[in-house]
């Protein structure tokens, strides 16, 4: 067994993509071969994917369209690779997958959620009516688990809980860092929270927005970075100068120095409606930044109250906004209290060697034919 495809529905500067590739450059430099398959045509870590010889093909659909051809392109590229294993990761790609199956033998295919929520009924119909053509379904939180469980997107024992991890040697706090990139960005001693992701309905930004401007109604220097893009920035970006916070708020676009991010900022903040396990909690914890962050999803498996930040109820701006201000009124001490605890706790659960290395238990014992559910 050396062989694995990956095959998701695009290929993106976001946090299941990230994972994604992690993975597959992690088990190339472990001696597999690698390929990754984007449904759409991918937009990130092309260069990076080819310096590791890492083959990456898309599938050349548009965004929102089926295409029942993708079946017959995918069962073309299966063929040639021939992989003792794939993995898909999101829903269209996990249905496609599974639907592909029916026209090419594949010895072992798993399917990767990533939340909590990944569409309506009709997706969960669809989840349960092609189970039988996988031999497992995870996900990324053991709330995300339980979720897709009551859905009856999944039979309790077909499904099981495996973590994203994070190379911790890529974040780290770096004070030397700290003056040099918020001279950089323009600021000062302010207050500098960041918040990094997609300006999708799921992030809930106009949460955040409405907190913030509690905040800086009392305190002007403080600051807030949002990196990132997406169909709602300039909704946003709009909102933000409606409540005259545009020179308070910086909206930064997509980036790549999100660890040099974490090392300009005081603390981190995630207002999200809902989540699987964000990335960029774990990110966050390895740079020993505190994190507010809402109660959704993994958020809560990730962030510990009282102990590496705080948890606020969701689409509740007054909470959210009284949690960032006990943040603020801690110590500096306080904080790196705090900091540090996150960074030790995704030590101990998401190094993403020991999550690797538990992948390729699973991809072992389902290739041999033994069940590892409930481990």
């Amino acid at each position: 067994m050396e062989k694995i495809i990956f095959i998701l529905t695009g290929l993106d500067y976001a946090g299941a993509e990230a994972q994604v590739v992690q993975l597959a450059m992690g088990l190339q430099l472990r001696g597999w071969l690698v390929q990754i398959i984007s449904m759409i045509q991918p937009m990130a870590y092309a260069e990076e994917l080819s310096a590791l010889g890492i083959g990456l093909v898309s599938l050349n659909m548009k965004k929102g369209v089926p295409d029942p051809r993708a079946i017959f392109k995918l069962k073309r590229i299966v063929e040639n690779f021939q992989p003792d294993i794939i993995h898909s990761h999101m829903v269209h790609a996990n249905i496609l997958s599974r639907v592909t199956r029916f026209f090419v033998k594949v010895p072992v295919l798993i399917s990767t959620a990533h939340n909590t929520n990944e569409g309506g009924k009709v997706r969960m119909l669809l989840y349960r009516a092609t189970d039988p053509l996988c031999e497992i379904t995870t996900n990324v939180s053991q709330n995300a688990v339980d979720a897709y469980i009551q859905k009856k997107a999944c039979p309790k024992d077909k499904i099981m809980f495996v973590p994203n991890g994070i190379d911790l040697k890529k974040f780290k706090r770096n004070e030397e860092d700290y003056a040099i990139i918020r001279s950089e960005l323009g600021l000062q001693d302010e207050f500098v929270w960041l918040a990094a992701g997609r300006f999708v309905e799921a992030k809930d930004y106009p949460n955040l927005i409405h907190a913030f401007a509690k905040i800086a109604d009392k305190d002007k220097r403080c600051k807030l970075l949002i990196a990132g893009d997406g169909v709602l920035r300039e909704s946003m970006e709009g909102l933000a100068r409606s409540m005259h916070l545009e020179n308070q708020i910086k909206f930064l676009g997509v980036r790549k120095d999100i660890p040099r991010l974490m090392n300009a900022s005081d603390a981190y903040v995630i207002s999200s409606a809902w989540e699987g396990m964000p990335m960029v909690l774990l990110e966050a914890s390895a740079s020993e930044l505190p994190m507010v962050a809402t109660d959704v999803g993994g958020n809560g498996e990730v962030v510990k109250d009282g102990v590496t930040g705080y948890l606020s109820r969701p689409a509740n701006p007054e909470e959210l906004a009284e949690k960032m201000n006990t943040m603020m009124s801690l110590s500096s001490q306080e904080r790196q209290e705090m900091g540090h605890n996150a960074r030790e706790y995704v030590l101990e659960k998401y190094d993403i060697d020991a999550i690797i290395s538990r992948w390729e238990s699973i991809y072992s014992e389902f290739y041999n034919g033994k069940k590892v559910i409930n481990r």
